[in-house]
């Protein structure tokens, strides 16, 4: 075996060794080992617990921008010839200079902020792009890369006594990288509408005759899970207990909207992202780790202004309202709400008026959950093309909020394939952007 071990290289070598032990002692995840390894050999560790912002924050909202949000006219505004319909408004935070103009209520809280100006992709692509920034991986035909909230409750597990689902998408579309390789049982419940929640949990029948059903299947089942103790049994047994809490859980209160007052809900605007929002704010309370809210109409090849001024109104309002939402009841400090979109619109503006794909050079956005307040990080030239500095990139920008959620990045899994992965892929966490 010392021979063997010789003619790898150092990856080679420490993979290895990691199939080694996994065939020895029956595990998969080697908690630190890999950097441990790394460490043995030179390299730096780069995250972990006693860094910056490790484990600060206890939920993740993800507002995700469906299409391919300009940066240009909201973020990362500029004033020369690549400059948008709008002027850029003075944004009151200290290391943050201009917000796009169509964000006034944003400018205005500025100070809750930290900007990555500096994000750039490989993929003009919407499918490809928003796989990357939702998994960190390029997407494959052979494998299906888990979402950053399951990632989360495989390492993290399920938050104690909280029976609402750990992960939740919030107008999810038809597709999504879900589980991935994980158990289906990890996936993010989809609500294709936040004025419905969840739809189809309660028993359509009275309880005594319910209760009575599920006895009888109960008595079925149990035969067949003392025959078949596999892993795939247990993971349906697992999900199937959790289920039944789910339906008698006092918890699904938390998918009501209608116990929010007409004010608030009109603060938050009264649309499918803005009442989103809200359930995002309602489910955190309750416990859930990881809600996404997805919000469409970005994808502005025409009309970029009209489109803006629709699209930028329903951000800025509840965008604004969410943080001060969550600053209010005391939730800022622990839960990390993030922007982000598949990539950047061209700097120029097409014969359309609009503007067209453009992975090179794009923003993101971070808030709460232990990340600096009023804070830019990284920037893009004069005209918007290309990061000038502190160039991030997709996997780097899902590893940082992985390192704020407590995830240990560099560690390798195994997946079912016998293949090894990491929370997005070899990105590395932006320590900077944490207070």
């Amino acid at each position: 075996m010392k021979t063997e071990l010789l003619r790898l290289n150092d990856q080679s070598r420490r993979q290895f060794m990691l199939n080694t032990a996994k065939t020895a002692l029956g595990v998969s995840v080697l908690p630190g080992l890999s950097a441990r390894m790394a460490a043995a050999e030179g390299a730096a560790v780069r995250t972990g617990p006693g860094t910056p912002g490790f484990g600060k924050a206890k939920h993740v909202i993800y507002l995700w921008m469906n299409g391919g949000m300009t940066h240009l006219d909201t973020f990362d505004p500029k004033t020369g010839s690549t400059k948008g319909p709008s002027d850029p408004i003075k944004a009151k935070a200290e290391g943050i200079d201009f917000l796009g103009g169509y964000l006034p209520k944003l400018a205005e809280n500025a100070n809750k902020l930290s900007i990555i100006r500096s994000m750039s992709s490989k993929t003009g692509v919407h499918e490809s792009g928003t796989y990357i920034m939702k998994t960190g991986y390029e997407p494959r035909t052979t494998i299906v890369h888990p979402c950053m909230g399951v990632w989360a409750t495989h390492f993290l597990g399920k938050i104690k006594d909280v029976t609402l689902p750990d992960s939740v998408i919030v107008n999810s579309g038809s597709s999504y990288p879900g589980s991935g390789f994980f158990p289906p049982a990890l996936s993010p419940i989809p609500i294709s509408n936040p004025e419905n929640g969840l739809q189809n949990i309660r028993p359509t029948t009275s309880d005594n005759l319910f209760s009575k059903r599920i006895d009888l299947m109960n008595e079925f089942d149990t035969s067949f899970r003392k025959k078949f103790q596999t892993d795939d049994v247990k993971a349906y047994t697992e999900f199937y207990d959790e289920t039944l809490k789910l339906m008698k859980s006092e918890d699904l209160k938390a998918f009501d909207l209608s116990a929010e007052s007409a004010e608030t809900r009109e603060k938050y605007g009264r649309n499918n992202f803005g009442q989103g929002c809200l359930l995002a704010r309602r489910l955190v309370e309750a416990g859930v780790r990881f809600v996404e809210v997805q919000m469409g109409g970005w994808d502005m090849h025409n009309t970029i202004d009209n489109a803006m001024t629709n699209n930028g109104n329903i951000l800025d309002t509840a965008f604004a309202a969410l943080l001060l939402d969550l600053e209010a009841k005391g939730l800022l400090d622990s839960t990390l709400v993030v922007l982000g979109s598949e990539f950047g619109r061209t700097p120029d503006i097409n014969e359309n008026d609009g503007r067209d794909h453009y992975p090179l050079a794009y923003s993101t956005v971070l808030a709460g959950g232990g990340v600096k307040r009023g804070f830019a990080y990284g920037a893009t030239d004069k005209d918007g093309r290309r990061p000038a500095d502190k160039q991030t990139s997709p996997q780097d920008f899902l590893a940082t909020v992985g390192h704020a959620m407590g995830l240990p990045t560099e560690e390798i899994v195994m997946s079912p394939s016998n293949r090894p992965f990491t929370v997005a892929d070899k990105g590395v966490p932006v320590i900077d952007i944490f207070a």
